[in-house]
């Protein structure tokens, strides 16, 4: 099945039905933006991922030393940063014990510099505008779609680009960033709705199902 990540996550009623519907990750906010989310808060929802689906934590503007931090406090394995800048940088992380997702913006050549796993966003990285999905050059491998995805139109999307995986925040959202449930639930009906015969459970994507080391109630 599709790999889907719910991301912007910021309340325990949104993280239950994540976890509840079996979406393979979920995201939490550490950079500027109106879902960003105290590391306090973003720790007691981690702790309540549980079963196949795994905590992310989303970075942009961080150095290397502050995400591991930040991921370390958190409880934290698995790390989203959209300004990787180096094989080195991703190298630092994973010595760190964490799993690596890299973040680029359409038509970015750079490749995921060992990363475990790239994520195509729109040039807007985050702004949750639909881009040319079909138009750009796919990445080798198995990546994950993000940019102006909702139920309407992402099955569109995961036919025309193939893409092994789908992330959605603003598409969820019933106003800027606050979720609705209902919008969760038919985002993740619309992915199962087609030939899914892409991607991988969640503990086979990074390893470990839940949080950080494997606990259930971590990451």
């Amino acid at each position: 099945m599709t790999f889907i990540k719910v991301c912007g996550l910021r309340d325990q009623a949104s993280v239950d039905l994540a976890v509840r519907l079996g979406v393979d990750a979920v995201g939490f906010v550490f950079a500027e933006s109106v879902r960003r989310i105290a590391v306090e808060d973003a720790a007691a929802l981690i702790r309540s991922v549980t079963g196949p689906t795994v905590a992310v934590g989303v970075f942009k503007g961080s150095s290397v030393p502050e995400v591991i931090e930040i991921a370390a406090a958190a409880g934290l394995g698995t790390v989203q940063v959209h300004d990787v800048r180096s094989a080195e940088d991703v190298t630092r992380l994973r010595e760190a014990g964490l799993t690596v997702i890299r973040a680029v913006v359409a038509g970015d050549s750079s490749g995921d510099f060992g990363a475990d796993r790239l994520l195509v966003d729109g040039a807007t990285a985050g702004a949750g505008v639909p881009w040319d999905w079909a138009g750009q050059a796919r990445p080798d491998g198995e990546w994950i779609l993000a940019g102006g995805l909702n139920p309407g139109n992402v099955r569109t999307a995961i036919d025309a680009t193939g893409a092994w995986g789908v992330d959605v925040s603003s598409g969820v959202e019933s106003s800027r960033g606050v979720k609705d449930a209902a919008l969760i639930e038919q985002f993740v009906s619309a992915v199962r709705s087609g030939r899914d015969s892409v991607g991988h459970p969640c503990h086979g994507i990074f390893g470990v199902p839940g949080g950080k080391d494997g606990a259930d109630t971590h990451h």
